[in-house]
C-alpha cells in the first residue's frame, strides 16, 4: 500500500515500502563517511545528521524526486586524512555555497564543464578513492583481527548479491560492537552546534581541497545528476538548478553544524536501485537521520571499532574510485589520481586541467 502527494504533473511524494528501501540506498556512503569524520575529527555527529535530515526532506519535498544529499567527498577525504581541520573544512563549504549558489544563478555551469573536463573529474574522483584507502589502511592496522572480521562479513554479504549494501551491514555490525560496550544510549538534544574558528582557516590546505571539491561537484553532483533524472525518471532537473540547491544547502548547514554537503549520482543511483521514485525517500530518510542524531553520543560514536571503520572506507574508496574505468582518458585520470596522493590534489587537479586542454588540442589539429 502507497501514499502519495501530488507536488506537480510529474513530481510526488509517495510512502511505501519501496520508497523506505530506497532510502536506505542513499545512506551508503553517508552514514560510513560521517561516522569516519566523527571518530577522526572534531565535527559532532549530531549536528551532522540534524544537517542530512534536515535538507534530505527539503529537497525531497522542492523536487518531489528522489534527489541525494551526501558529503562533499574529496573534502570529507581530506579531512577523514588528517589534512583539513574542521574551521578548514567549514571555510571550504561555505565558500563553495557561495560558487555554487553564483554558479547556478547566472547559468555559468555549462563554461565551468568545457574547461574541466570528463577525464579530470574522473581523475579527481579516483584521488578521493586512493586518500581513502591509504587511510583505511593505517586504520585497520589497529586490530587485523577486527579488520578481517568486516572483511569476511563485507565478503559474505557480497556473496549474497547485496554488493552495495556491505558497507552499511559492516556499519550495523560496528555499531552493535559499540552498543555491547556502551549499552543503548537515552535519547538527548545535541545542544548547539560547535562553532569553528574561521579566521585563520583560509590555508593551502582549504584551497586545494575546495578546487579539488569543485571539480567533482560540478561533474558528479550537478552535470551528471541531471542527466541521471533525465535518463532514470524523464525529468527535466537543470544542472544549474541542482548547483543553487547545494548552495543554499551548504550556506545553511554549515553554520548548523552541518559538513559540506552535495548532491550526487551515485546517491540517485543507489535510491532508484533500492526502489524509491519519488521524493518521499527523501522525507522517510530524513526523519530517520533525525532520530538517529538524538542516540548519536560521544560514547557510542568512541566505542565503535577503528579497525572496522578502516575496512569501511577501503568499500567507499573502491567504490568511488573506480569510476576511473569510465573516463575517456584512462591514463590521464589515473595519472591526476596518483599525483594527487604523492604531491598534491590542487596542484593534480589543475595540471590535469592542463593536459586535458593540451590532448583536445592536439586531436584536433589546433
Amino acid at each position: 500500500m502507497a501514499v502519495s502527494f501530488d507536488i506537480s504533473e510529474s513530481r510526488r511524494l509517495e510512502f511505501s515500502t519501496n520508497e523506505l528501501t530506497g532510502a536506505v540506498g542513499d545512506s551508503l556512503t553517508v552514514l560510513p563517511i560521517v561516522v569516519a569524520l566523527a571518530l577522526l575529527t572534531e565535527i559532532s555527529l549530531p549536528h551532522v545528521l540534524i544537517a542530512f535530515g534536515i535538507f534530505q526532506i527539503v529537497w525531497g519535498a522542492y523536487y518531489g524526486l528522489p534527489v541525494s544529499v551526501e558529503p562533499m567527498k574529496a573534502l570529507a577525504a581530506l579531512a577523514i586524512a588528517g589534512a583539513l581541520s574542521y574551521a578548514e573544512l567549514a571555510l571550504a563549504g561555505l565558500v563553495l555555497g557561495v560558487v555554487l549558489l553564483g554558479i547556478g544563478a547566472t547559468g555559468a555551469l555549462s563554461i565551468a564543464e568545457r574547461w574541466i573536463g570528463e577525464p579530470v573529474i574522473r581523475g579527481i574522483q579516483f584521488a578521493v578513492g586512493l586518500i581513502l584507502l591509504e587511510t583505511s589502511i593505517s586504520l585497520a592496522a589497529g586490530s587485523w583481527s577486527l579488520a578481517a572480521v568486516a572483511l569476511a562479513i563485507a565478503l559474505v554479504v557480497i556473496a549474497l548479491g547485496y554488493k552495495n549494501a556491505s558497507a552499511l551491514v559492516v556499519l550495523a555490525v560496528g555499531a552493535l560492537i559499540a552498543l555491547a560496550s556502551t549499552g543503548f544510549p537515552t535519547p538527548q538534544s545535541p545542544g548547539l552546534p560547535p562553532i569553528p574558528s574561521l579566521g585563520t582557516a583560509m590555508t593551502w590546505s582549504a584551497a586545494d581541497g575546495i578546487v579539488a571539491q569543485f571539480a567533482m561537484t560540478i561533474g558528479n553532483a550537478a552535470l551528471a545528476t541531471s542527466l541521471l533524472f533525465s535518463d532514470l525518471f524523464d525529468e527535466d532537473v537543470s544542472a544549474d538548478d541542482l548547483s543553487s540547491s547545494m548552495g543554499v544547502t551548504n550556506l545553511l548547514a554549515v553554520p548548523l553544524g552541518g559538513i559540506p554537503m552535495c548532491h550526487g549520482c551515485d546517491g540517485v543511483a543507489g535510491k532508484y536501485e533500492f526502489g524509491a521514485r519519488t521524493g518521499g525517500a527523501n522525507v522517510i530518510l530524513g526523519i530517520g537521520y533525525l532520530a538517529l542524531a538524538l542516540v548519536a553520543t560521544g560514547a557510542l560514536i568512541a566505542a565503535f571499532p577503528l579497525a572496522m571503520l578502516g575496512v569501511l572506507l577501503a568499500i567507499v574508496a573502491i567504490s568511488l574510485g573506480s569510476a576511473v574505468r569510465s573516463s575517456s582518458n584512462i591514463a590521464l585520470s589515473v595519472g591526476i589520481g596518483v599525483m594527487a596522493l604523492v604531491w598534491n590534489i590542487g596542484i593534480a587537479f589543475l595540471l590535469g586541467i592542463a593536459a586535458h586542454l593540451a590532448i583536445e588540442r592536439y586531436r584536433r589539429g589546433i
